[in-house]
């Protein structure tokens, strides 16, 4: 299985409503967090297993680090399966599950901050998946 080489950096406004949105509803784990000192921006690792691996992200009060509005594409072993977790969760897509073009199965949140998370998986993988 690889190995992610790359993490993703998501700006916050508001670490406990972020947190909330992400442990939550999307099921992330913090793996970390740090402050320089007590009552200053926080940044945090969280992380989750999409069934294919692990996914990383970093979030980020800092205001140098990154904007808000960051998007991010996550590959998921079935995106339809992660969606009904998702919405068991109470968290409802901005753009509904949809076939693209270009083969792949996706759907779009928007996090508390405008970031926008797409899940996508591959439609032939979903088709074995659902023959078995």
């Amino acid at each position: 299985m690889p190995t992610q080489t790359v993490i993703p950096q998501l700006r916050m406004t508001d670490a406990v409503r972020s947190l909330q949105f992400y442990v939550d509803g999307l099921g992330f784990a913090v793996d970390w967090e740090h402050r320089f000192e007590p009552g200053y921006p926080l940044f945090s690792q969280l992380s989750r297993d999409s069934g294919a691996g692990r996914q990383l992200i970093f979030l980020t009060q800092h205001r140098g680090d990154c904007e808000v509005g960051g998007a991010v594409y996550f590959v998921v072993p079935d995106a339809r399966a992660t969606l009904a977790a998702f919405e068991a969760r109470g968290i409802w897509p901005t753009n509904p599950l949809e076939a693209t073009p270009w083969g792949s199965w996706e759907f779009l949140l928007t996090d508390p901050d405008g970031n926008r998370l797409r899940f996508a998986s591959d439609q032939v993988s979903d088709a074995v998946a659902d023959d078995a």
